[in-house]
């Protein structure tokens, strides 16, 4: 079931154009989501030795936003985003890489995608990249099921299916009407653009909900089209993260030929931070963690919304929102119904992308969840009971435990890179600070739920129970930035 979204956007309606009125009410929304990048590769961002002119342009001409949550590792933060509720509530608290290890996967049935969230405003939706929560040879639409009307993804790496593992060149790809295909000699990324430059072009006179994200700049390294000759692994990040900017320009470029550019929300943003040893420098200091890391560098993303005269050019904020506003702000930017038998975590942020509002309505914003998840008799669970988290405001920062428990407290306006725990002081006057963390943890219930699918029959390349438990630490002859398994 869904319900109506309360919406003050019927309230501006009235002093615009009916052109303007048009778009404010039903605004396409073009969300590009880029694999494994943190603010370190994005110059407007202060990186270094980078440049991204395509998507400082959205900057110059938006909203750029400090204070962005993601979750710190990839299926947490999928799940976050397409649910708007936390992992802690939906239990995908882990990675889960459904192709390779089967027994779950993201269920249609239990969980509301925000794609269906927008059909239901008579929204057309495709998404294009990378999805890896469903496995295609089981069920060949669940895109379909999860709200999307048309899909070009990279089936994730199925297990069995060796050619399955290439999501650039030569990419195996899934598409609406043709299945799961080897493109011989194309770059995967080039064909997921032009499936959605196509897809726009066929739904440039409806409202449109597209998704694209991104398979760059996630390992294995590789060399692109605009740079075919780089070798060095750093070499090869930059071309990608060259090819991500590359990729930006030629979809907001297409918007302007279609001449829907007035009306359509583009929003930028990444999964969790940057990968391994492949971390940058902003004006001159690497960022405190990466890729699986609670540190800021690992959570706190760069994420930019643009939309010529709707969105106000040149603009930047503080105001805090995490993954799991985004469901419910692609409904009231697109006046959608919401889905009643779900607890939303997230809330609306779209009056401040609009300018009806100086801040979002958070008071503090929360992300979690690294490494894979495991298996036990009744099926896929998190690592833990209880997974270790972070939650902040605009200055302090709390890290929990797998115990509840706040165990470090930071103060980010003076100690951004988190150097020093203030728990180890002696300063009484930060119990106003602790007590309010508190409290957001003690709503939190002591156990996390656990990912709700339904059983079906065993497959050859199920993970075991056994192959779940952890293994020894030992030594690594593959560098994470090379690893391909989310």
């Amino acid at each position: 079931m869904l319900k109506t979204f309360p919406v003050f956007i019927l309230t501006v309606v009235c002093i615009l154009s009916p052109e303007q009125s048009e778009a404010v009410e039903k605004p396409n929304i073009v969300f590009i989501m880029v694999d494994d990048l943190g603010k370190d590769w994005i110059s407007c961002y202060g990186a270094d030795n980078i440049e991204t002119p395509h998507i400082d342009a959205l900057a110059k001409g938006g909203l750029k936003f400090h204070n962005a949550y993601s979750m710190p590792q990839c299926t947490p933060t999928r799940v976050t985003l397409l649910t708007g509720q936390y992992p802690w509530r939906t239990g995908w608290v882990n990675h889960w890489d459904v192709p390779r290890w089967g027994v779950g996967y993201f269920d249609w049935e239990k969980y509301t995608s925000f794609a269906t969230v927008m059909k239901s405003a008579g929204y057309s939706t495709a998404i294009a990249g990378k999805w890896q929560i469903n496995d295609f040879r089981v069920e060949p639409e669940a895109l379909k099921k999860h709200g999307f009307d048309e899909w070009c993804v990279w089936t994730g790496f199925e297990a069995q299916n060796p050619p399955s593992a290439e999501r650039y060149w030569d990419a195996y790809i899934h598409t609406s009407g043709t299945g799961s295909k080897t493109h011989k000699d194309k770059f995967g990324p080039d064909v997921y653009c032009d499936f959605l430059i196509d897809f726009m072009t066929k739904h440039r006179d409806e409202p449109m909900m597209v998704y694209f994200p991104m398979a760059l700049t996630h390992g294995p390294l590789v060399h692109t089209p605009n740079e075919p000759k780089v070798s060095s692994k750093l070499d090869k990040h930059k071309a990608m993260v060259n090819y991500t900017d590359h990729l930006v320009g030629r979809l907001v470029g297409a918007l302007d030929k279609l001449k829907i550019r007035e009306r359509t929300i583009v929003i930028f943003t990444t999964d969790n931070g940057t990968s391994g040893g492949l971390r940058g420098t902003v004006k001159g200091k690497r960022p405190s963690g990466g890729k699986a890391s609670k540190f800021e560098g690992g959570v706190c993303e760069p994420f930019i919304v643009n939309c010529p005269g709707l969105v106000t050019a040149g603009a930047e904020t503080d105001a805090l929102t995490d993954f799991s506003d985004l469901l419910p702000t692609f409904a009231e930017l697109g006046r959608a119904m919401l889905p009643e038998e779900a607890t939303l975590d997230g809330r609306s942020f779209a009056p401040l992308i609009l300018g009806k509002a100086k801040d979002s309505p958070r008071d503090w914003i929360m992300a979690l969840g690294h490494g894979a998840a495991k298996l036990d008799k009744d099926g896929v669970r998190g690592v833990k009971d209880y997974t270790a988290r972070i939650i902040r405001d605009k200055r302090y920062k709390v890290w929990v435990d797998e115990g509840a428990k706040i165990n470090a407290l930071y103060d980010l306006k003076n100690d951004p890179l988190e150097r020093s725990n203030l728990l180890n002081g002696d300063s009484a006057d930060l119990a106003p600070v602790l007590a309010k963390f508190q409290q957001v943890v003690d709503k939190m219930p002591k156990r996390d739920a656990r990912p709700q699918y339904r059983k079906r029959a065993a497959l050859p390349w199920d993970k075991k129970i056994a192959d779940s438990k952890p293994k020894p630490r030992r030594k690594r002859h593959k560098k994470k930035d090379d690893d391909d398994s989310n």
